[in-house]
């Protein structure tokens, strides 16, 4: 790989997209270029990088010749069609939907958990889904240390997982209780202001939807813990930025709250949020916007042997999706 690549954002008009080009640029990513791609109707809008701007060029098939890098972020239907076109042509795809997160052939990283598994790339690189991102990086340790065998959880995600029209349709309806009007809404299937949705993604025969499943699916393949089980409940809550999940966590190995503490202190990219008494605790308004996750309210679970009850929020457009792509790209490059 060339220590100075050439980088392209695929999908780079899009709430991930534009994240994406920031934290390429506040890590001071060695790109010797830019490349901008996205749909026709983006062509020829300009983005700035670095101070120059830079125009929007279409996403075809030949968009990808003299690329090394693509950070893809434009659906998976997108990713389909373009990723093995790219890897093709020589490109390396980091992708952040989840069309090849559970393909055995794509290592699907989380830098600070797994980074030895992208050398196996064979052209593609897989982002986990956002909720599993922020909850492994205090759950991961906490594995290492005393080994997780299953989790109970609920998130509490925001609007901007759903992307840029599911943040005006907050903005709108909160506009339009706040006077009295009449809601409209579009983008989910009830009013999201002032409300919470318990319905993140499609529904499956279990009764469990998509997003749900994730946890146990990517959580196993991410910690290489074929064993591991999740019983999740996905909520969509009127917050604009950052993703919340409240884990109890059963282990195999005893825990003690001073333990689990010293080991989260000591883990990458997250900081240790926890002195109720002071009203301090992880907040989604607090971790939006921030690279690192965080964690608090940790005590013992009082239902599980070994159990451990704990909070976490992490800015799911950063850990959750453009940094995390971005942290994958630099380790190509080590």
């Amino acid at each position: 790989m060339d220590p100075n690549p050439h980088v392209a954002v695929v999908g780079a008009t899009g709430a991930v997209g534009i994240e994406m080009i920031k934290t390429l640029e506040k890590r001071n990513f060695p790109a010797r270029q830019l490349t901008l791609l996205a749909s026709a109707r983006s062509v020829g809008r300009k983005l700035t990088y670095r101070g120059n701007e830079i125009s929007i060029k279409e996403l075809t098939k030949d968009a990808f010749a003299g690329i090394d890098i693509a950070l893809f972020s434009a659906g998976g239907s997108i990713s389909k069609e373009f990723g093995p076109i790219a890897a093709k042509a020589g490109c390396v795809v980091v992708d952040n939907s989840s069309a090849f997160r559970m393909d055995e052939t794509v290592p699907l990283v989380i830098p600070e958990i797994n980074a030895e598994d992208v050398k196996r790339h064979k052209g593609i690189i897989a982002n986990p889904n956002c909720t599993t991102a922020i909850t492994l990086m205090a759950l991961y340790p906490l594995h290492r240390a005393f080994h997780v065998k299953r989790i109970f959880a609920s998130s509490y995600q925001a609007v901007s997982g759903t992307g840029a029209k599911a943040i005006e349709e907050l903005r709108r309806q909160v506009g339009q209780v706040v006077s009295g009007q009449a809601v409209t809404k579009e983008v989910y299937p009830h009013q999201i202001a002032f409300n919470v949705l318990p319905h993140v993604d499609s529904f499956l025969p279990s009764g469990y939807t998509k997003e749900e499943m994730k946890m146990e699916n990517e959580g196993r393949k991410i910690m290489h813990h074929p064993t591991f089980r999740a019983s999740v409940t996905c909520v969509r809550v009127p917050v604009y930025r950052a993703h919340s999940v409240a884990v109890s966590a059963e282990f195999e190995n005893p825990i003690t709250v001073e333990t689990a503490r010293k080991v989260l202190a000591a883990a990458p990219g997250l900081d240790v949020v926890d002195s109720p008494e002071k009203a301090e605790y992880p907040l989604p308004l607090y971790a939006a916007e921030r690279d690192n996750c965080q964690v608090g309210r940790i005590r013992l679970d009082c239902a599980m042997d070994n159990g451990l009850a704990f909070w976490i929020s992490g800015d799911q457009l950063l850990k959750g999706a453009a940094l995390n792509a971005v942290q994958i790209a630099e380790e190509l490059l080590k």
